[in-house]
């Protein structure tokens, strides 16, 4: 099947062709039809398999079928609201890349910025929308947006967004809107909170869910390397150095952490910059353009950037830590092994995380790969601790079963097993980690 196939417009087909795709992912194929007829839609996908275009193409097309203009300038016929800047601005880019020969104008706005530029450009008027909640109602109060004209609805990575407690502002921006409208819903899980807020939004939507919920691609290769929590560090700068690794996404579970690795890696000669909520919007946007455009060797996050980075043949990503709910490592990993290229994520285990690495198993419903790497075996006398988050509460204990930090309930069992499974040719990741580069 060809995009051509899919019934898009001439000018829709140019701006696809330039950027190098002639066949459509699956999403692609089920969702651009469905969305071009008027449908409501529920879609699920694993990251990395094109979803946003799946909905941006078909949204321009159908705009350009509608000429409706609200009192007689531009108005706002489409919105897309998204849990982070980042993913704001990755779709914002998509929305400009795909719509370049059409005559539609659109704005992207999120928090941590000067609000006066985007009231600016929502003055100048403009069709297509793309916000996160609170910088949407921040604007609504100070009466610089008008939604009533709004057509089309999009709500990208639901699940997050209601995750991130976002659940009140989408039922506020949820009433602003007319009640006649297509609404698309993006989801890389389908929870029950996700399925209830479906079906009072959606009206005898489409399901299109062209993976199993919660699975990795297939194209990204996982490993484990048990290790000592206070050595992680030190395996970590190993395994970059010694293979010669250019371009890293590495994970924390805090925000301090991530700054406190990132300079222990800039000590050990690594050049790396640190990604999450606590920094300002420009240096989190210079930090993933620096990584992006190769100046920045390992990029340093939290589960901020689980979603929404789309970085082309990323080749490597690394757990330091494991995230508190499962579902979120899938969304890590998913940051490599994009559009189909393979990619690497390794996880670096200490003893205290042993019941996440169960929990994100079953969830996987598969066994990941252990190696322990030359000169790092763990040390069976180091007991298990509770994990912590950045404010020093208890997230996972050896005798409850934690919640973690999205209140999700655990179903693995508690406990802290000193095994980590078997180990799979335990000395073959030590051998490539001490190559010369």
């Amino acid at each position: 099947m060809s995009f051509e196939s899919l019934g898009l417009r001439a000018e829709l087909l140019r701006a696809v062709s330039e950027n190098g795709y002639s066949v459509p992912t699956p999403i692609q194929q089920q969702a651009i039809p469905l969305i071009l007829d008027g449908q409501d839609l529920m879609g699920g996908a694993q990251t990395g398999t094109g979803k946003t275009a799946g909905f941006t193409l078909p949204l321009l097309q159908r705009l350009m079928a509608s000429n409706k203009q609200g009192n007689g300038r531009r108005a706002i016929r489409a919105l897309v609201l998204t849990p982070t800047r980042e993913l704001a601005a990755q779709v914002g880019e998509s929305v400009e890349t795909y719509g370049k020969y059409l005559p539609l104008r659109s704005t992207v706005i999120f928090g941590g910025v000067n609000i006066n530029p985007q009231k600016q450009k929502l003055r100048n008027g403009i069709d297509i929308l793309v916000a996160t909640p609170g910088r949407l109602l921040d604007h609504v109060g100070q009466k610089t947006i008008d939604l009533s004209q709004v057509d089309i609805l999009v709500l990208d990575e639901a699940d997050r967004m209601l995750d991130m407690g976002f659940i009140h502002d989408i039922r506020k921006v949820l009433a602003l809107l007319p009640k006649q409208k297509q609404t698309l819903l993006f989801s890389a899980t389908f929870s029950e909170d996700i399925k209830r807020l479906a079906s009072g939004l959606l009206k005898s939507p489409a399901l299109i869910e062209v993976a199993r919920r919660n699975t990795a691609a297939e194209s990204v290769t996982q490993l484990v390397h048990p290790v000592d929590k206070g050595r992680k560090r030190e395996l970590l700068s190993l395994l970059i150095g010694s293979n010669n690794w250019q371009q890293v996404l590495v994970f924390t579970r805090t925000k301090h952490g991530a700054n406190r690795l990132s300079e222990q890696l800039i000590g050990d000669g690594i050049h790396s910059a640190a990604i999450h909520g606590n920094k300002s919007q420009g240096a989190r946007t210079k930090a993933l353009a620096d990584f992006k455009a190769g100046r920045v060797r390992v990029l340093v996050a939290t589960d901020i950037a689980a979603r929404g980075l789309d970085i082309d043949q990323l080749p490597h990503v690394v757990n330091f830590e494991l995230p508190n709910v499962p579902e979120d490592y899938v969304h890590r990993i998913g940051r490599t092994g994009r559009a189909g290229n393979e990619g690497e994520a390794m996880s670096l285990v200490c003893v205290d995380e042993l019941k996440l690495l169960r929990d994100i198993e079953r969830l996987l419903k598969r066994e990941i790969p252990k190696e322990i790497v030359e000169g790092f075996t763990p040390d069976p006398t180091i007991k298990a601790e509770p994990i912590k988050n950045g404010r020093g509460r208890q997230q996972q204990g050896r005798k409850k079963p934690s919640h973690g930090g999205n209140n999700r309930r655990s179903s693995s069992p508690s406990g802290n097993s000193r095994s980590y499974g078997q180990s799979n040719n335990s000395n073959r990741s030590g051998n490539r980690a001490r190559r010369s580069a």
